[in-house]
Formats: C-alpha cells, sequence, structure tokens
C-alpha cells in the first residue's frame, strides 16, 4: 500500500521521474536471472557501465534455484559466456572438498544426452544450487558489478519513463530511479518490456495463425507419458458426476484441436532432495493440507502406476533435481493462468499455493496410507538438503516459470524455426532441445474421464539458429529495449528456446547489442548486423552450424 501511495504522492506532485535523482549506467538490466548475470558481466567486459536491478535476492534464477539437471540439448551449440559459466562448475566439482555427502567415483555421471563430468570439455552440466549460485556471486565480485537486489520495479503508468520510443529511466516499488542509454529485460515475466509499452502474447496461438502443428490447444496428443494411461473417474464418488469433481481438476471444456488460448504451461519448484541420512530434512505437514486434494494420484496408484522416482535426477552429493513425472506430479496444472499479468501480491500468493500444493504432495507419498508400500517405503530416505536454500526454510527461492510473457518483436521465431527447418535472419546464438511444453490443462473427457493437456515434445531435426530480431522491440515501440527471456517467439518455439542455457547465451548477445548500439550512435535495430555477429563471433558465441 506505502508504494502505491508513493506513486500517487509523485504524481499528484507532478513530480516526474526526470526530477528525481537517479543513479545511472549505461545500460540498465532489469532482472536477477541467469540472463541478467551473463549480460551484465559482458557489458562490462565490453567497457561499459552497468547496474543490475534485481527483483530477487538470490542470483542466478532457475540455475541456482534447483534446475540442475541442465537442459542442455546439443552442447556444441553452447558457447560464449554459458559455456564459461558450465566450465566453472567443471572446475568446483575437480576439488576434494567439493563431494562431502559422497565420494566423486560414485557419482553415476549421467546428464541429459552427455555426461555430466564431461572431461574432454572441461565442462559440467549437472550440478548443486549452491555450487551455481556461488558462480553467479564470483561473476558479480570478479567483475565489481553493482547489483540492487530485491530492487521492484514500479508496475503502474508512472514506472517508466519514455521519450521518442526511448525508455529514459524507470522507477521502483522502493521510490529508487534508473536511468541509462540502454535497458534490457532479463526477468522470466517480462515486466519492464510491458511496462514500457511493447507488445507481447501470454498464452498459446492458434496452429492456423502462423501454419504450425504443435501449438494451440492438443487434445489427445500425448507425447512423454504426462498423461492418464487408465480411465479413471475424475468425480468425488467414483463413476457419479453428481459428486462433484475432485480437487485439482477443471470444470471447464479443454477447447476444440488447435484453437487459440490464454492458458500458459504448468509451473513447479524444481526440488533439491537428499537421501543422505545426515543431510535431509524429513517433510513436515504443510499449513492447510488436506490429504483429499491428492485423492486423484491416489487412484493413479491404484490404476497400477509406478513411475513415481524416474525424474528423481541424480546431481552431485547424493541429491537429486526432481521434476514432474507422470499425469498427477509436482506440475500444478492450471494454477498459473493469472500469474503473468497479476500483481506482485497475487504472485506471491500463487507462488506460496504452488509451495503448499507441491509440499502437501511430498508429505502425502510419505505418509498416507493410499500409497502404494514400496513407494511409501522409498519415499521415506528422501528429504530436503540441510545445506541447500538455507534462508528459505530449504526450499527453492525459484518458482519454474515455464512461461510468461513473449514478446511480439522484431522477428517471431516459430515452430520451424526452433525444428531446424528454416535458415533464421541474423543468428545471435544457438539452441537445440526438444520442443517441450507442460501440461496446460487438467479436465473431463465427452467419455467421462479425467485427462491433462498440452503435453509436447518434439525433437527438431538439427541445432537451430535464433534471430536476433526475436530479442528486439519492434522500432516503433521501443528503441533501446532489448528482450533476452521473453523473447519473440510462439508458445511452441519458446518450448525448445526456454532453456537456461539459451538465456545465458541470449543475455550476452544483447549486452553486446546494446554496448555496439551505443557505441555507434544507432538504436539496436538500426546496428550493422556484420559488426554484432564479428563481436559475438570473437567472444566464442556460436551463431550456426
Amino acid at each position: 500500500m506505502r508504494y502505491l501511495l508513493l506513486s500517487l504522492i509523485l504524481w499528484q506532485s507532478g513530480l516526474h521521474l526526470s526530477s528525481i535523482q537517479a543513479q545511472k549506467a549505461d545500460v540498465i538490466i532489469y532482472g536477477g536471472t541467469s540472463a541478467a548475470i551473463m549480460a551484465a558481466v559482458q557489458v562490462k567486459k565490453m567497457g561499459k557501465s552497468v547496474i543490475v536491478v534485481s527483483p530477487d535476492t538470490h542470483l542466478g534464477g532457475l540455475s541456482s534455484g534447483g534446475l540442475g539437471f541442465t537442459d542442455t540439448g546439443n552442447k556444441e551449440v553452447i558457447g560464449g559466456l554459458a559455456r564459461e559459466f558450465y566450465h566453472r562448475l567443471y572446475e568446483h566439482y575437480q576439488k576434494t572438498d567439493s563431494w562431502k555427502w559422497q565420494a566423486k567415483e560414485s557419482y553415476g555421471n549421467k546428464g541429459q544426452g552427455t555426461p555430466a563430468i564431461d572431461g574432454n570439455n572441461r565442462t559440467m552440466w549437472i550440478f548443486e544450487p549452491h555450487a551455481a549460485e556461488q558462480i553467479f556471486e564470483d561473476l558479480v565480485k570478479e567483475n565489481q558489478l553493482q547489483v540492487y537486489r530485491n530492487t521492484w520495479l514500479d508496475r503502474s503508468k508512472t514506472g517508466v519513463s519514455k521519450k521518442a520510443g526511448k525508455i529514459t529511466a524507470f522507477r521502483t516499488l522502493s521510490g529508487q530511479v534508473f536511468r541509462g542509454k540502454m535497458f534490457i529485460d532479463a526477468t522470466y515475466e517480462g515486466d519492464l518490456m510491458a511496462a514500457a509499452g511493447v507488445s507481447y502474447q501470454v498464452g498459446r496461438e492458434a496452429n492456423a495463425a502462423y501454419g504450425e502443428k504443435w501449438n494451440g490447444v492438443q487434445t489427445d496428443v500425448f507425447h512423454h507419458g504426462h498423461h492418464f494411461k487408465s480411465k479413471i473417474s475424475p468425480y468425488k464418488v467414483a463413476d457419479d458426476p453428481k459428486s462433484g469433481l475432485l480437487p485439482e481438476i477443471s470444470p471447464e471444456a479443454p477447447g476444440e484441436y488447435g484453437q487459440a488460448d490464454n492458458k500458459i504451461q504448468a509451473y513447479c519448484f524444481r526440488m533439491c532432495l537428499s537421501n543422505h541420512p545426515d543431510n535431509r530434512i524429513p517433510f513436515l505437514k504443510p499449513e492447510g493440507y488436506d490429504p483429499a486434494r491428492y485423492e486423484l494420484y491416489a487412484r493413479v496408484f491404484a490404476s497400477g502406476w509406478r513411475e513415481t522416482f524416474d525424474k528423481f535426477d541424480p546431481i552431485p552429493n547424493r541429491k537429486t533435481d526432481t521434476n514432474n513425472h507422470g499425469a498427477f506430479s509436482t506440475d500444478y496444472i492450471g494454477k498459473n493462468y493469472d500469474y503473468p499479468e497479476a500483481t506482485y501480491e497475487s504472485r506471491k500468493a500463487i507462488i506460496k499455493d504452488h509451495e503448499l500444493y507441491q509440499k502437501g504432495l511430498m508429505y502425502f507419498l510419505q505418509n498416507d496410507p493410499r500409497v502404494p508400500a514400496d513407494v511409501h517405503e522409498q519415499m521415506q530416505q528422501w528429504g530436503l538438503p540441510k545445506d541447500e536454500f538455507t534462508d528459505n526454510g530449504n526450499w527453492p527461492h525459484q518458482l519454474y516459470i515455464r512461461e510468461a510473457r513473449r514478446m511480439k518483436g522484431a522477428y517471431v521465431m516459430l515452430e520451424a524455426d526452433a525444428l531446424g527447418k528454416s535458415v533464421v535472419p541474423q543468428p545471435i546464438g544457438m539452441g537445440s532441445y526438444t520442443l517441450d511444453s507442460h501440461n496446460i490443462q487438467r479436465y473431463v473427457t465427452k467419455e467421462g474421464y479425467v485427462q491433462n493437456e498440452g503435453d509436447i515434445g518434439v525433437h527438431p531435426d538439427k541445432p537451430y539458429s535464433i534471430a536476433y530480431g526475436s530479442i528486439l522491440p519492434k522500432e516503433q515501440e521501443c528503441n533501446n529495449l532489448l528482450v533476452p527471456v521473453c523473447v519473440s517467439s510462439t508458445h511452441i518455439a519458446y518450448g525448445s528456446m526456454r532453456m537456461e542455457p539459451v538465456f545465458m547465451i541470449l543475455g550476452q548477445s544483447a549486452a553486446t547489442a546494446a554496448v555496439l548500439a551505443i557505441q555507434n550512435k544507432v538504436s539496436p535495430q538500426q546496428l550493422p548486423y556484420t559488426k554484432l555477429s564479428a563481436s559475438l563471433i570473437q567472444d566464442k558465441q556460436i551463431l550456426e552450424k
């Protein structure tokens, strides 16, 4: 409330951002993600001043927030500062004292299509959250980055000041003002982009909009096995619609195949768990716990399903990066639709709701008599690690925002681009991961059973280039902003581009473009691509194969 009052007072008094003493730098970066830190490092390396304004206290986003089983795709297309990050992790795990809870020799060395510890390339792709966070902090210290933490953009109409299509400054909820020549929005939500008046999309486009196949509503399409494989009743009393729906099922119809909607793929926390007796904390009953909330999970077990532990992916020191798996799991389907546009307070409530759902799920697995004995017994060995997220009750500090806003920019990356079927103009980096969407809806079929919708996984033909235009707003909307996270793409193309290594790559490329635009006294949209590509290649970014 006090922040709203501050905005109102400033507006009523006629004070503008130009009249308030500001923090100034050549480039202002909003966000605390991996992309934000890589962008800041790149600006410093190119000799310009930079300020990072982070709404987060902890830096690195998902890369330090539990996602340690990296979605690499083809690691050969990961270059520049992103590869340096994974090299630093390799060096960390070469130290004997980095292996506190298990011997290095006993670690399975399994990654996603690549060894976790790649000795030939001196990279480490699988890691603990605290190890990743320390590397981001090392980068801040080594490059003497100025970082404002827990500092939130004022998203009101007066929070961002623009003149002649340029952002001149933005204000935070605490009343601080940040003024720069170039701005980078490196948040998962795209808040600065939206506040600056840049066009964006929330939800899925219709397949017909861009001639795609895997966008829009995807009823009866099951790619990953995260669907109900048996006929399971959605009703409180099985097969009795009058009894009402079980929790976590939508009463709405899913929509017609291929049509657009405003719904987004499910979020979850990427839990880091430990099975070391001296480094684990058992799951306690969370506030408001109701075992009836997980009745649908009990019915999945009763159908014979036994894949509970398939995505307890091992990371060093007897820990996991635990991800969603199956028809009913850690993804909180349908409960994030409002998140992209929500107020900060509403987002906080949504995040808390996700936390309680997921903690309740783990408590259910460890304690409920409806859980099969073998699953119950195996679950007893897992708990939250004592040495991770120590200031947050050992719970991840970052919800996995798989998708929020997507910019409608100078170039829209499409399904064909992300499948490697087209020639992309002006490449600034590469991606290679599967076009991956998690479930978006859980509904009742016409036959009266429960089913999920939205789970897509399509492998590209080959690694693909990412267009410079996908991080640029249309010039008439804003000519000094770059957006390396909420990139201009369709929902299904974003399903591949949304991986943490890609965000680091695009963060570095965005920073390079910002500095070159300053040096050449042009907008990023008018920057000669030959100058940009030459600089990126010099910094070991990989643009095409």
